[in-house]
């Protein structure tokens, strides 16, 4: 009888120590003095200022907080703890003001942004990876990306937003091992543990994107992407229907260009 599928279990320390030996040769080889990264309070954020501290030191390391006027209050109180807990300096940008001079040259009504909402969410994301780049270009830093395995290989990120880096240091680790490594390393369960909501227009759910969370997404990721079976092969191991299985899949192939540099046009 075939194993249900399963996320590989880590070994924490070589993975800390893995993790941590390539910030440090990242931010050497290009000479920065530190690194930035927004401090969201959720568990991506969360674990990779707490590795980029394991890393550099909390000297080093620079937690700017960029809220909007729906952004949970939890959330923030969060972050805000979490550097405490670090010892890392903190900046706080809120970016409604910005957000809504966007919003108001481009004549979005804001009261009906249903029809538009991906597009402003996208703004929103972008807003916070302009902000990351100022404090990275105005102290020498280098910009510290947040997202994991399971959001990358279904481009569950913006592009040029949260997905503009100068390196990223989870994406080897799916949620589910980001969870586990964040337990590790002191984080607080009710961070380790909160539910991932993106919080990029008010109400936002993570529900509302995903056709699955994140316990019953990785197995299926593992087996699309690590063991290369069939949809079908995993639909039986993972008794998640197949339908979702090839939508998965699908995430996947329709977002490949997030993960890739632009296409060029051959040289003349």
């Amino acid at each position: 009888m075939e194993k249900p599928l399963k996320v590989p279990d880590l070994d924490f320390h070589r993975t800390v120590d893995d993790i941590c030996g390539f910030i440090r040769n990242i931010v050497e080889q290009s000479g920065a003095k530190g690194v930035v990264l927004g401090l969201s309070g959720g568990v991506d954020s969360s674990l990779t200022a707490a590795l980029c501290v394991h890393a550099l030191g909390k000297d080093r390391v620079l937690g700017v907080l960029m809220p909007a006027s729906f952004t949970p209050q939890q959330d923030t109180d969060d972050a805000l703890n979490l550097a405490e807990q670090l010892g890392i300096k903190t900046e706080f940008v809120s970016i409604q003001g910005i957000s809504d001079a966007f919003l108001n040259s481009l004549s979005v009504d804001q009261k009906d942004e249903r029809a538009k909402r991906r597009a402003i969410a996208n703004i929103r994301a972008r807003i916070r990876m302009v902000i990351s780049y100022y404090y990275a270009n105005a102290f020498n830093y280098l910009v510290a990306g947040t997202s994991d395995r399971s959001e990358l290989l279904i481009g569950f990120f913006t592009k040029h937003g949260d997905g503009g880096a100068d390196f990223l240091t989870i994406n080897g680790l799916y949620k589910t091992q980001v969870r586990a490594l964040a337990r590790h390393l002191n984080i607080p369960e009710t961070v380790a543990y909160k539910p991932s909501n993106p919080q990029l227009y008010p109400g936002q759910k993570l529900a509302d994107e995903l056709p699955l969370t994140y316990k019953n997404l990785d197995p299926v990721l593992v087996g699309l992407f690590d063991l290369k079976l069939s949809p079908e092969d995993v639909s039986r191991r993972t008794n998640v229907p197949l339908k979702i299985v090839t939508d998965v899949l699908n995430r996947y192939n329709v977002s490949e260009h997030k993960r890739l540099p632009p296409p060029r046009a051959p040289p003349k």
